[in-house]
């Protein structure tokens, strides 16, 4: 599973004109769903995202989460992240998970991150999307539960 965090002053995404989610300061999360991953690739997710120290403290630096600010998350799924674009010029999408298995796990994914208490807005699987973002920083992140330690 692979996401990409960003920290966000406020957010928003439109599906046909029509704002689906919204949320003020936090983080927007791009998800992308691998052929491979299970519900432990989403526990390592939510646990990352919800604790990443990527908010200042009073001294400037980066050492509060988005639970401890009391942030919101803005979430969107984005099987452009699998794409692979090492050979040719259009990207193949081999290691994207299946639609129905995508699908299941993008929303079990999105009920996780609820359970953290906070704020979590979701754009709409598999539709084209307007993302609107006031990246704050700006901080970007890249994450990949297949590459940890």
């Amino acid at each position: 599973m692979r996401a990409v965090i960003q920290r966000v002053k406020e957010a928003r995404v439109e599906v046909d004109g029509d704002v689906v989610g919204r949320i003020g300061k936090g983080v927007v999360v791009f998800i992308g769903i691998g052929k491979d991953d299970t519900e432990a690739d989403i526990k390592y997710l939510v646990d990352k995202i919800t604790g990443l120290r990527i908010f200042e403290d009073k001294t400037g630096k980066m050492n509060l989460s988005v639970k401890e600010i009391g942030g919101e998350i803005l979430v969107i799924s984005q099987f452009t992240l699998y794409g692979d674009c090492r050979r040719g010029k259009r990207p193949s999408f081999d290691k994207a998970a299946p639609f129905d298995r995508a699908w299941a796990l993008y929303n079990l994914f999105v009920e996780e991150i609820r359970r953290s208490g906070l704020k979590v807005e979701a754009g709409i699987f598999r539709t084209v999307m307007d993302v609107f973002i006031v990246n704050s920083g700006p901080v970007t992140l890249l994450l990949d539960s297949k590459k940890v330690f």
